[in-house]
């Protein structure tokens, strides 16, 4: 699976990140670190994770300096074990040093959204629904996020506001009927259009309206099966709102198609990756 970012934007994200960490230099390494001295090292995972951002972690190395030596001993989307290789590096110290954080940020991150990700698509499996990710990213860094959500196992959902119809309920609220929200949208050239639904009403209201997928927010698990009776166009189903490890299992078992977890980009942990000197 490609990674999210060209080289380009690799690179102006990499100086964005340099520029609000270093600015005119690194003044700990300038003071007590050779300048022609060198060093070997090796990134190790510090417990069980989902590989995601290794990219980036390199692109910050060689950043620093292009002459450097990297060796990946794993790829994104790898499940690892405490104590594995992720990658070797050798290169100038002062340049290693300086890159070092940046580059853990980003693969603690992004290791941590793809890690917490796949608990969550392991407590499905055996289960017809397929794990789904939401717009709750931080601002700027979507495209990655939901990058690493691919690596963990779930599959995207829209990556924003511009490529999905989704009538949620505040739209609902300001044309005053499902009904005419979705023949508005329709107008609009969107044949393809979601509609969020909080009761059985609203589910049976956005059936008659046409709608192409239901999002079935804040539904207990008896109150899908009943949503999921209803709907005699068989059209996709999601569940959302307020889904947990604990309660996931359960929605995953009436029988709706997709289930959507904003948790996995908004609340997953870094993970314990470190940088030791060989």
């Amino acid at each position: 699976m490609s990674f999210p970012l060209t080289n380009d934007e690799i690179n102006a994200l990499l100086k964005q990140a340099f520029d609000e960490d270093v600015k005119d230099g690194d003044i700990t390494s300038l003071s007590v670190i050779d300048k022609d001295a060198t060093l070997k090292a090796q990134m190790t995972a510090r417990e069980e994770m989902i590989l995601a951002g290794l990219p980036l972690a390199i692109a910050a190395f060689n950043y620093l300096d292009p002459n450097c030596k990297l060796e990946a001993h794993a790829n994104d989307g790898d499940h690892l074990s405490k104590g594995d290789v992720v990658l070797t590096i050798e290169g100038a110290a002062r340049a290693m040093l300086t890159a070092e954080r940046t580059a853990l940020n980003f693969v603690q991150h992004l290791s941590g959204i793809a890690t917490l990700t796949n608990v969550y698509v392991n407590a499905i499996e055996g289960t017809n629904a397929t794990l789904l990710d939401t717009r709750k990213t931080l601002p700027g860094y979507r495209h990655l996020a939901k990058y690493a959500t691919r690596m963990g196992g779930a599959k995207n959902h829209r990556m924003g506001l511009y490529d999905a119809v989704m009538i949620k309920d505040n739209h609902i609220a300001m044309n005053g009927s499902i009904t005419d929200a979705v023949k508005r949208a329709n107008a609009h050239g969107h044949s393809d259009v979601e509609v969020e639904c909080d009761t059985l009403d609203q589910v049976k209201e956005a059936l008659a309206a046409g709608a192409s997928r239901l999002l079935l927010d804040n539904m207990g698990p008896d109150m899908l099966r009943q949503a999921i009776a209803l709907n005699d166009r068989g059209i996709p189903l999601e569940a959302s709102g307020g889904v947990t490890l604990k309660t996931i299992r359960a929605i995953a078992e009436t029988g709706v198609d997709y289930i959507s977890v904003g948790r996995i980009t908004q609340s997953a942990p870094a993970i314990d990756i470190g940088l030791d000197f060989l």
